[in-house]
């Protein structure tokens, strides 16, 4: 059987489980695996990072987006990328925007907000203009129709749900209001997913996490 390691806050982990949970695979949870850079730890996970998955044969594989594409191959049964390769390839655009131009930009201040310390104004200033790029080139590609990528759900989708709820709230803690109102079809699309099982299970489990 799979595992998943890595903790129900991370927003990487939970967008591996969410595919994991839409695509029906079998599977379990290390939810308790922190990024670590003890020695035992690296030897699982290179660098120290979550999520990792474990196979039953000891092999094991990190980083989100490379778990995401052995899923597809290894599990085609409901797939979570469309099997046209023009098609493939916009969503893995949607995805490499998503966390790299969004969501990696507003990571910068997660350390400093989310402990209650004030972020510097430098940094502040670099990740606006950097976030606001992003988010432009995020509205040109995202379809919402209704889907992010367009009318099938996709790998695409499992980011977006981790990931822009998170992203509005930095910049409401950081400069007072939400980037992301820049996209108003954003709110009622996170609304809609929050009705698929997997996504409200993933959801209501990060909840109960940041609660202990």
């Amino acid at each position: 059987m799979l595992r998943l390691c890595g903790f129900r806050i991370s927003n990487y982990h939970n967008k591996v489980r969410i595919a994991l949970l839409e695509k029906g695979i079998e599977h379990d949870e290390d939810f308790n695996a922190r990024p670590s850079q003890t020695e035992a730890f690296i030897a699982r996970s290179p660098l120290g990072k979550v999520p990792f998955l474990e196979l039953a044969d000891g092999r094991r594989l990190s980083e989100s987006s490379a778990i995401c594409e052995y899923l597809e191959e290894a599990y085609p049964g409901t797939p979570l990328f469309p099997k046209d390769a023009w098609d493939r390839a916009k969503v893995r655009e949607l995805l490499l925007f998503l966390e790299l131009h969004v969501e990696l930009v507003a990571r910068r201040l997660y350390g400093q907000l989310f402990f209650g310390r004030e972020p510097s104004e430098s940094a502040k200033q670099s990740v606006e203009k950097e976030l606001t790029k992003g988010i432009k080139a995020l509205k040109a590609l995202a379809k919402f129709d209704p889907y992010i990528a367009g009318p099938d759900l996709t790998f695409a989708d499992c980011a977006a749900f981790c990931h822009l709820p998170l992203v509005a709230l930095t910049t409401k803690l950081a400069y007072g209001r939400e980037f992301l109102d820049e996209l108003p079809q954003v709110k009622p699309y996170i609304a809609m997913l929050k009705k698929r099982p997997a996504f409200a299970r993933v959801d209501e489990d990060r909840k109960a996490a940041q609660k202990k």
